[in-house]
């Protein structure tokens, strides 16, 4: 009876290991399986993201020698030389330089969580710095002129009111919400999605409102001439068309799912090193 007992108590253990190692090796399968589609996804993202890089910088370049051969090159001497400052420095604070913001976290995802927020606010202090000698190029070209151009007329610079304010508005409900010391993760998370849209919104509304102004420099510059298919026309509507191009690119890469920052053990300390 004992020898029994002692048989089916050996088969139950040895049922109990062998049902052990097959959940171990689902696991360590499903484990495998998860990481081989992770390391698919970042190879994707990589790819696309270097296709981005060379859009970007080749938007930056190209706007760069639209106003070095049709528009009189850069200065400080005269008003039409000034305001060419301004497309040049929104191409790369508004449109370049903001993507590669938004896209900081995905792109340099196996980096510290809060090494990535300080450099994604450098980057954000580096666009508003732009940004604001774009404004006065613009500013101060208008009012150098003779006669002076009024300024805030038109739906170019209304928009980018609309633009630059939301930006500092989200820098620094950004800066209070999740780089100040103390704040509770209950707060982050519930902030975290607007954050978000509204960062993909005011990004979005950056493009549009430079490839209107891009239209409306060329109006106003070309006048009736427009209409004939001059060069700079052209390659202007090209700058349009690749803003387009460059904005959808990013708008994908920081939308898709399977792209996102995977969260790592250490994301959960903050700067106060308390857990969140």
């Amino acid at each position: 009876m004992s020898r029994k007992r002692l048989k089916i108590t050996t088969e139950l253990e040895n049922n109990t290991i062998e049902e052990g190692v097959t959940l171990n090796n689902m696991t360590e399968q499903n484990r495998n399986k998860t990481q081989s589609k992770n390391f698919n996804h970042v190879g994707a993202y990589s790819s696309l993201y270097t296709i981005c890089q060379i859009v970007g910088l080749l938007l930056i370049f190209s706007v760069f020698y639209w106003i070095l051969n049709f528009r009189g090159g850069f200065g400080f001497t005269e008003a039409k030389i000034i305001f060419n400052w301004h497309p040049l420095l929104m191409t790369i604070g508004f449109i370049y330089l903001f993507a590669n913001s938004i896209l900081h976290y995905r792109t340099f995802r196996n980096y510290n969580k809060r090494d990535l927020k300080n450099q994604h606010a450098i980057i954000h202090g580096c666009v508003i710095v732009l940004v604001l000698l774009a404004g006065w190029a613009s500013y101060a070209s208008h009012i150098y002129s003779n006669p002076p151009i009024p300024n805030f007329y038109s739906l170019h610079s209304w928009l980018g009111i609309v633009t630059i304010s939301m930006f500092l508005s989200q820098f620094i409900s950004g800066f209070v919400s999740f780089m100040y010391p103390g704040i509770a993760a209950q707060y982050k998370e519930a902030v975290m999605p607007y954050h978000i849209f509204f960062g993909i919104f005011n990004f979005i509304l950056a493009v549009a409102t430079s490839v209107l102004g891009f239209s409306e420099k060329l109006i106003f510059a070309l006048d009736k001439e427009y209409k004939n298919y001059p060069k700079e026309g052209m390659f202007g509507n090209f700058l349009g068309l690749l803003s387009v191009i460059y904005c959808g690119l990013v708008v994908y890469l920081v939308t898709k799912p399977e792209y996102k920052r995977e969260p790592k053990p250490e994301d959960g300390v903050l700067l106060t090193g308390v857990l969140e």
